[in-house]
């Protein structure tokens, strides 16, 4: 249940929320217009463009740049991370990187103009006002629930006068600044606010609007997440490589740590083996995302979907990729564990496997690494979607933006739970990848290899490797995040 004093702006698993109190805005009013005795903000005054504009005209060019609004916006505490040049982009008619005072007066009007078919979409009852009913209408249908406490306390935070009720010019004031017009925008604050890859593609997909289908901004996404994936898993493949390694071939009678683990990896085949099995890796990245997301899409219709339906369709979306690309978690695990000389390449690797052990066995260990995706999935989702909104209520106090260090925190955080709670089925799923028997009878079932591992490690050997990968995760997060925000600057999705 979502339950923050600010207007939440939900998409998928992702959640921001815009919080300006109405104490905060009182002081806006009085810094910037101490001697008026009306709103701010007249629709019908030159007068008040011109104040404004004088005021974020810090060094009286008769000019404003994306430094001095966004300086303004802070000064206001209304500062959202890329607010500021998109504000400028969309008003600089003449494209010399600034907003006279002729087209910032035309901005404004124009994103008026756009917001009141907002407000009229929210007011319902067409009675000139927003009330809190009308709130969890318009998020209802947007597939977030919330109860009217909630409602009431979204609405504090646009209500000047304390009315409980939201006329147009309280909601123009609220989001006059705020380049978003839209209702989806204007509570969609987390939206791909980050692509995260620590090695594991069961997490749910992320979502897209219409119009971002529409375009070319859905593609761009995934390019981008595509290749933070590809050098963040390029840049831990010693961790990884590590990590299979002990799940494989240590045990209790066989202790296998991190140096003894990587002194012997390099002794048998050079520091470049640590690279081992990484090639394929990337390679699955890009049909893997490809196909849940269209699975994932496919499931879920177009239709905005609540966390409970979008668990299961992200589920269903993970199931139907991983099945696809099963074959190449085989082939990873293969040559990840090879010794030097094994195969030639992935394509040798596959063919002797396929010539030795038949087709079937590009599907061993399918079932715990299917079963695995619930646990996994649903854990990270619940636990981001509690961290989320456990900082909103909390913490979300004069900022819409809740920086990249809570982002990244609440995204490496739920990741790890899910990691921890698959764990044992993954370490099972590899052992089983990683048999190379020639007769099918002889392949122990999951059952068995669990019972098996407990019996001889007891249970704290399900989770052999496990500090190699909780050691990757935080260099893969950071590598992630900066290579998806320059991807998307060289793909002219983030200015």
């Amino acid at each position: 249940m979502i339950n923050s004093k600010c207007l939440f702006q939900g998409h998928g698993s992702s959640v921001r929320c815009f919080h300006i109190s109405s104490a905060m805005f009182q002081a806006l009013r009085t810094a910037l217009l101490p001697r008026a005795g009306c709103s701010f903000w007249d629709a019908d005054s030159e007068r008040s463009y011109q104040e404004l504009f004088d005021k974020l005209d810090t060094n009286n060019d008769g000019k404003v740049d994306v430094a001095e609004l966004r300086a303004g916006l802070k000064k206001m505490g209304m500062f959202r991370h890329g607010a500021a040049q998109k504000i400028v982009l969309t008003g600089d008619q003449n494209q010399d990187g600034c907003l006279d005072f002729t087209e910032f007066t035309k901005y404004l009007k124009d994103h008026e103009m756009k917001l009141r078919l907002t407000f009229k979409s929210l007011d319902r009852n067409n009675d000139g006002r927003i009330d809190a009913s009308e709130i969890q209408q318009a998020l209802a249908e947007l597939g977030i629930e919330i109860n009217r406490e909630a409602a009431q306390k979204i609405l504090q935070s646009m209500d000047i006068d304390g009315s409980m009720m939201v006329d147009w010019n309280e909601f123009r004031e609220h989001f006059l600044l705020y380049p978003a017009f839209n209702l989806e925008e204007i509570i969609r604050y987390w939206k791909h606010s980050l692509v995260l890859d620590i090695g594991d593609s069961l997490s749910i997909p992320d979502e897209f609007t219409e119009e971002e289908k529409s375009s070319d901004v859905w593609w761009k996404q995934l390019v981008a997440g595509a290749a933070a994936g590809a050098v963040s898993r390029t840049g831990t493949a010693p961790l990884d490589r590590l990590k299979v390694f002990m799940q494989v071939h240590s045990s209790k009678t066989h202790r296998i740590n991190l140096i003894g683990g990587f002194r012997q990896m390099i002794m048998e085949g050079g520091l470049m083996s640590l690279w081992r099995g990484n090639g394929i890796n990337v390679l699955k990245i890009a049909p893997e995302t490809a196909i849940k997301f269209m699975a994932y899409e496919q499931v879920r219709k177009g239709k905005k979907i609540e966390t409970h339906k979008r668990f299961i369709a992200g589920s269903m979306a993970g199931a139907t990729a991983q099945t696809a690309i099963y074959p190449m978690e085989v082939l990873k695990t293969r040559l990840t564990l090879r010794k030097t000389g094994q195969y030639a390449g992935m394509f040798d690797c596959a063919k002797k496997i396929l010539r030795k052990e038949g087709a079937i066995a590009f599907y061993k260990g399918y079932v715990p690494n299917l079963i695995g995706i619930i646990p996994y999935a649903g854990i990270d989702l619940a636990v981001y979607e509690t961290l989320k909104n456990t900082w909103l209520s909390y913490h979300a106090k004069d900022s819409a933006n809740p920086g990249v260090l809570v982002l990244l925190g609440c995204g490496t955080i739920s990741s790890t739970c899910g990691q921890l709670a698959s764990y044992p089925l993954a370490l099972v799923r590899t052992r089983m990848q990683a048999q190379a028997s020639l007769d099918v009878s002889d392949q122990p079932s999951m059952s068995s290899l669990l019972r098996t591992i407990v019996a001889k490690d007891g249970f704290f050997g399900l989770y052999r490797g496990i500090l190699p990968n909780f050691m990757k995760v935080i260099p893969a997060v950071s590598i992630s995040y900066v290579v998806y925000e320059y991807m998307k600057t060289g793909l002219g999705i983030s200015k």
